[in-house]
C-alpha cells in the first residue's frame, strides 16, 4: 500500500500530525510519501515512517510547479490524506493520482469540495493530535500507542546537568514574555540549580538572546541563529527542559522525550499545548484569554506579563526534581 500525507506546515502542526501518520504506517506496513514546504523537508526525512517527502515550492511557485507535479503524480497512491485542509492542500490532494481523498474535520476555504470523504465532525474542543488521529478511526484501524518516531543526529553535549533550554521568542509579539522575565529566571537557574543554559532561537532572534545573554554572564551558551532545524532537534533531545513561550519548538522538544514548560496567555493549551503528562504549563486567568489575537488590547500583554519568574521558576526545579 502507497499512502500520501499532505501537511505543508507549520513547525508544530507537522508534529501534531506524526501520531496518525504512525498509526497507518503501523496497520498498513505502508510506503508513505509526505508532502510539505520546501523548507521542512529535511526535518521531514528524520520522522521514520515517511518513506519520501515531496516538497510544495511556495516561494518558487508557479516557476517550478511542473517538477513539483511531476514528483507528485510520480505513484498512484491508495490513499491520499490532507491534514492541512486548506484549498492549496485540497488541490494538491486533487492533482495527486488516486481516488480515495480523506480530509480533516478542520477544513476551511472550500476545500472539501475536492475530497471524497471528512475524516469526523468538527470539534475544536481538543488536542491537534486528537483532531489529526480522526483518520484512523473513520478508517477503523485499531488505536496504537501515541509515539512521535523522530531521530536526529547525535550530538555530544560537556557542559553539565542540569542542561535547560530557554526559548524567549515566538512569531507572535502577545505569547511572548518579556525578555527582562527571562534574564531574572535565567540568572535564579544559574544561582540556584547551577544550571547550563541554552538560549535558542531563529535569525530574527538573535538580538533579543543576545541581550539576555549579556545581561546573565557566564554560564549561558547563545545558540540564537546558528542552528538548522535538525540542529535543534538534536539539541533539544540532549536538554533535562525546555522553557519557552507557545511555539513550534515546544512540540519538537515533546517529540524527542525532553520536558516543556511552556508558557501559554492568548492561545489555548488544550488545542497546541506539549502534548503528553511530562510537560506543564504555566498560563495566568485572564477574562480575555485565549484571544487567539497577535494585538492586545490591553496595553501590558496582562496575560504574559503576569507571569513571575519566580513562577516558572518554581515550576522548573519542580520539574526537574534530582536532576
Amino acid at each position: 500500500m502507497r499512502i500520501l500525507i499532505i501537511k505543508m506546515s507549520s513547525l508544530g502542526d507537522l508534529f501534531h500530525a506524526l501520531p496518525t501518520v504512525h498509526a497507518l504506517k503501523i496497520a498498513y506496513n505502508a510506503d508513505i510519501d509526505w508532502v510539505a514546504y520546501n523548507e521542512y523537508q529535511e526535518l521531514i526525512r528524520c520522522f521514520t515512517d515517511v518513506n519520501r517527502v515531496i516538497p510544495f515550492p511556495r516561494r518558487t511557485f508557479p516557476h517550478d510547479l511542473n517538477p513539483f507535479l511531476s514528483e507528485l503524480r510520480l505513484y498512484q497512491y491508495d490513499t491520499i490524506i490532507d491534514l492541512q485542509g486548506l484549498l492549496k492542500s485540497a488541490i494538491t490532494a486533487r492533482l495527486a493520482r488516486g481516488r480515495k481523498r480523506i480530509g480533516p474535520s478542520f477544513h476551511r476555504e472550500g476545500s472539501r469540495l475536492f475530497y471524497s470523504a471528512i475524516a469526523s465532525k468538527r470539534d475544536k474542543n481538543r488536542h491537534a493530535v486528537e483532531e489529526n488521529l480522526d483518520i484512523i478511526n473513520y478508517l477503523g484501524l485499531p488505536k496504537v500507542e501515541t509515539a512521535f518516531p523522530v531521530e536526529f543526529p547525535k550530538i555530544n553535549l560537556t557542559e553539565k546537568k542540569p542542561r535547560i533550554a530557554i526559548l524567549p521568542s515566538s512569531r507572535w509579539q502577545t505569547k511572548n514574555w518579556p525578555a527582562e522575565n527571562f534574564i531574572s529566571l535565567c540568572q535564579q537557574l544559574k544561582k540556584e540549580r547551577d544550571a547550563s543554559l541554552f538560549l535558542i532561537g531563529g535569525h530574527d532572534d538573535i538580538a533579543l538572546c543576545d541581550k539576555i545573554a549579556a545581561s546573565v554572564g557566564s554560564g549561558i551558551v547563545n545558540m540564537a541563529g546558528k542552528h538548522t532545524l535538525i540542529n535543534t532537534g538534536s539539541l533539544l533531545k540532549e536538554m533535562d527542559l525546555l522553557i519557552a513561550n507557545d511555539s513550534g519548538p515546544i512540540h519538537m522538544a515533546a517529540a524527542t522525550g525532553t520536558p516543556v514548560l511552556a508558557l501559554f496567555g492568548p492561545t489555548d493549551p488544550r488545542r497546541t499545548g506539549p502534548y503528553g503528562s511530562q510537560h506543564r504549563i504555566i498560563q495566568i486567568p485572564v477574562s480575555c484569554s485565549p484571544c487567539f489575537s497577535r494585538s492586545c488590547k490591553l496595553t501590558d500583554v496582562s496575560c504574559m506579563s503576569d507571569i513571575t519568574p519566580e513562577m516558572v521558576k518554581q515550576a522548573a526545579m519542580e520539574m526537574l526534581g534530582t536532576v
